[in-house]
């Protein structure tokens, strides 16, 4: 008796593998923690109610593996991003236990850069113990375009790198002034609208203006016209106000420290104006962030560096199908059905989520006849 080779698995079997997991339980599995932020243990209890024996130390495994896995993925993603002209980077904590010469109750970061064509967005997150600008550094390396971030002090080499530009972002300085806006009542003890009301709504109405221009669907040329003849002179009259404002209030106030916060930001601020794929604000990246940070409050920590980097990796994967407009169950189960048997960066070129899926249904038709 002869039988065909078996086909090869993203996760082999055996007791060292525990077990061995096939693309649609391993997609389920995957789905159920990064997508919709159910902890393995939960996961382990859902399985169980179901008559499944899936312990969740076996589900951490196969994330690591997978991970490890999806590894040359995530550089090929991040080639794709640096390719464009612009992106956008932020960070967020997370806790991480066994971390060499840290405490467990220290935090760590998840980077996270957002980029690539509109129609091909990408969405990439990255582990590191250090909130250090080197991380922003190294992910960075070789990128020439307009990198937007907030106003962190670890961003600030960029201004310094031939080659990069780096925007600021109008979200932060608005919010500063809602802050100063909260702390009086909305409109000032005296009933009447404050400084701070007025910065919040001049900001709102260079908003306003952007938002109908994109909804609009103008073309690049349009929308920097737009933004000369009605933002430019808008954002002049700001720094202005700013200036004189600046002598007047307190630095240690709250409004002192709204107007100083714009201020030390204004050289990247306007930056926009003249760049027609250059948002006001880092809306994008911080909504990116949002699905790891719920999913964080469920799960609470990482058990290990290797764990956390699994998981970035992960959630690289997966927020890009998303954006791309894949059903993310769907895409995890053709990419771990056809990932064991991609031996290049050409065949794995075919199977990320910016690929259309087009491509990958003829990629799967493609090989099963050969």
């Amino acid at each position: 008796m002869v039988s065909a080779p078996r086909p090869p698995r993203l996760i082999p079997g055996g007791p060292a593998y525990r077990g061995m997991a096939g693309p649609g339980l391993l997609a389920f599995v995957m789905t159920s923690k990064f997508v919709d932020g159910l902890p393995f243990y939960r996961v382990e209890r859902l399985m169980g109610r179901l008559g499944v024996k899936l312990g969740r130390a076996t589900m951490c495994n196969w994330a690591r593996q997978i991970g490890d896995r999806l590894e040359r993925m995530w550089d090929l993603l991040l080639a794709q991003a640096k390719q464009y002209t612009w992106l956008q980077m932020d960070e967020t904590t997370v806790q991480v236990l066994n971390e060499p010469d840290k405490e467990n109750t220290t935090k760590s970061f998840m980077w996270v850069i957002r980029g690539g064509p509109p129609e091909r967005p990408i969405v990439l997150f990255h582990y590191d113990p250090s909130r250090s600008g080197t991380v922003a550094a190294r992910l960075l390396e070789d990128f020439q375009g307009t990198v937007q971030t907030d106003g962190y002090a670890g961003y600030d080499f960029l201004g310094r790198v031939p080659g990069v530009v780096h925007a600021g972002d109008w979200d932060h300085v608005r919010r500063k002034f809602a802050d100063v806006r909260k702390s009086l009542g909305r409109k000032g003890k005296s009933g009447k609208s404050g400084k701070a009301d007025e910065a919040w709504k001049l900001i709102g109405e260079m908003y306003q203006l952007e938002r109908e221009a994109r909804e609009q669907g103008d073309s690049d040329s349009a929308l920097l016209e737009m933004r000369d003849k009605q933002l430019r002179p808008k954002i002049a009259a700001f720094k202005t106000w700013l200036d004189h404002l600046a002598g007047c209030v307190p630095p240690k106030s709250l409004l002192g420290r709204a107007i100083q916060y714009a201020l030390g930001q204004w050289h990247k601020l306007d930056l926009f104006l003249d760049r027609a794929e250059v948002p006001m604000s880092t809306a994008l990246v911080e909504n990116a962030i949002r699905p790891y940070v719920i999913g964080r409050k469920a799960w609470l920590f990482s058990g290990s560096p290797e764990g956390a980097q699994a998981s970035a990796r992960i959630y690289s994967i997966v927020e890009t199908a998303k954006l791309n407009g894949w059903e993310p169950y769907v895409y995890l189960k053709q990419l771990f059905e056809r990932l064991p048997a991609a031996q290049t960066d050409e065949d794995l070129a075919l199977l990320l989520p910016t690929c259309s899926q087009e491509i990958i249904a003829y990629s799967a038709g493609h090989d099963a006849t050969h």
